[in-house]
């Protein structure tokens, strides 16, 4: 029979072991996945902050995305995380309209949507001109609008049908120019949106107007004509603020460009 002194011997032996298998094991993890592969998997630190700061309004008016971020954005879009954050969106926009008692002002509930990155991704568009490392481009954004070929945004079309089978009245309200109607009437109907009430569009009066100019006077002129706006969805802070605002406005992800 073994002495106790002969047992802790052999315990502090196989503790002794133990340790030095682990230290091997880290050592093993830590020259396969070097720290610098870590924190690039889990995102640039500067590059989220800088996201953040887009997204909870706090970073200004900005032309491009900044050069360091600029493969960051890139990654985000063509990744997980832009439908993630968006079906996030659309789950908290549909709890709400859950909670809206539709139907008891006469068939008055309005629900407004914005149409590019909000209804219609631009994503084929911004793939081939750098994710918004180059200043907007009028003249070559609208060739790829009048091309009618802009998919949906899979869980925007989602809330979209659930809001018309909950009885909202739906107001698309863009700041695509009146001459791109048709063109983007098709483009919604193919990408499997349909129903609206009205499709607002920029007209001769509103050239020149800040968007959150123009779309405050827009949803102001719903209110005039006794719609409630329960619920307005965007990418922009402009699509959202101003005046005749919405009982909720939920702004989507959109780290590729600033419109004031």
């Amino acid at each position: 029979m073994a002495s106790p002194t002969s047992i802790l011997s052999l315990l502090l032996l196989l503790l002794l072991l133990l340790l030095v298998t682990a230290a091997v094991s880290a050592a093993a993890a830590i020259r396969i996945y070097p720290r610098e592969h870590v924190v690039r998997a889990e995102g640039d630190p500067r590059c989220e902050s800088w996201k953040f700061a887009v997204e909870v309004n706090a970073a200004g008016s900005w032309k491009t995305v900044p050069r360091p971020c600029i493969e960051f954005v890139r990654e985000y879009f063509n990744g997980h995380r832009y439908l993630s954050d968006s079906r996030a969106v659309a789950n908290y926009s549909l709890t709400f309209a859950n909670s809206v008692k539709v139907g008891k002002d006469h068939g008055r509930d309005a629900w407004v949507f914005d149409v590019d990155e909000t209804l219609l991704s631009n994503l084929p568009y911004y793939r081939a001109n750098g994710f918004g490392s180059k200043p907007f481009n009028d003249t070559s954004f609208n060739e790829w609008v009048n091309t009618g070929s802009a998919p949906p945004l899979p869980m925007s079309l989602r809330l979209y049908k659930k809001l018309k089978s909950l009885g909202f009245k739906i107001f698309l309200l863009t700041g695509r120019g009146e001459s791109q109607r048709v063109v983007t009437q098709q483009n919604l109907l193919q990408a499997g949106y349909s129903g609206w009430e009205k499709l607002i569009l920029r007209g001769p009066y509103d050239e020149g107007k800040k968007a959150t100019v123009y779309k405050s006077e827009k949803r102001a002129e719903l209110v005039k004509q006794g719609y409630i706006i329960q619920g307005n969805s965007g990418d922009q802070w402009s699509d959202l603020m101003g005046f005749a605002l919405a009982k909720r406005s939920f702004k989507l992800p959109n780290s590729m460009y600033y419109i004031p």
